[in-house]
């Protein structure tokens, strides 16, 4: 058990530093954006979905290193989605890991914008990893878009936005969790494969 999480806490302090890295303010009129969208990766969280992306990554002989732009895309993908998860058109909630939501701490078209952001960054950063074969970039920004998008993630959180209200039977609430979680899950897991090479 210790050496799962002496591994969990060295994955947790290299992808934070990584995704410290890419959320520097390029101009000052952007500074308003990126603390939000830095206020929303930084501000907590367990890292599983990058630990994943280095755990597959390694256990195909690929080096940590190479999995860090599929272990931050990941966790940019996740963070956009709490932050729109936790809008007022949708669960409107006031707190995220204990703190302010990011539509509190700034306001609803900043945490918006920052979701955005986000998700953009996300597949910039596999598109820009140079050290991986074109083919594989492209597979990766498949494979996320997929996950993330309405075969996946968003797909999962339509399900729950549509059966507000309702009892669901346990098929329908699967299929709402394999979507809106677990597909993310499972990307992780691809991406860090593919990032092995």
């Amino acid at each position: 058990m210790s050496e799962f999480v002496d591994y969990l806490s060295l994955c947790q302090q290299r992808i934070n530093a990584y995704l410290g890295t890419q959320l520097n303010t390029p101009q000052p009129r952007l500074e308003r954006l990126y603390s939000a969208m830095r206020y929303s990766v930084v501000n907590g969280g367990k890292r599983v979905r990058p630990l994943l992306a280095y755990a597959s990554c390694e256990a195909l002989g690929g080096q940590a290193e190479q999995a860090d732009p599929a272990a931050a895309a990941v966790e940019l993908i996740h963070a956009y989605s709490l932050i729109h998860d936790d809008l007022p058109a949708m669960d409107d909630d006031d707190l995220r890991r204990g703190q302010p939501t990011c539509h509190r701490a700034f306001d609803e078209a900043t945490a918006i914008l920052a979701g955005d952001g986000l998700q953009a960054l996300a597949f910039e950063l596999l598109a820009g990893a140079t050290h991986w074969q074109s083919a594989t970039r492209l597979q990766m920004v498949q494979l996320l878009g997929r996950a993330a998008g309405p075969q996946g993630m968003v797909g999962g959180q339509a399900i729950d936005l549509g059966a507000v209200g309702e009892q669901l039977d346990l098929a329908t609430l699967e299929s709402m969790h394999r979507h809106k979680t677990g597909a993310l899950i499972r990307a992780a897991v691809q991406l860090g494969a593919l990032a092995s090479e």
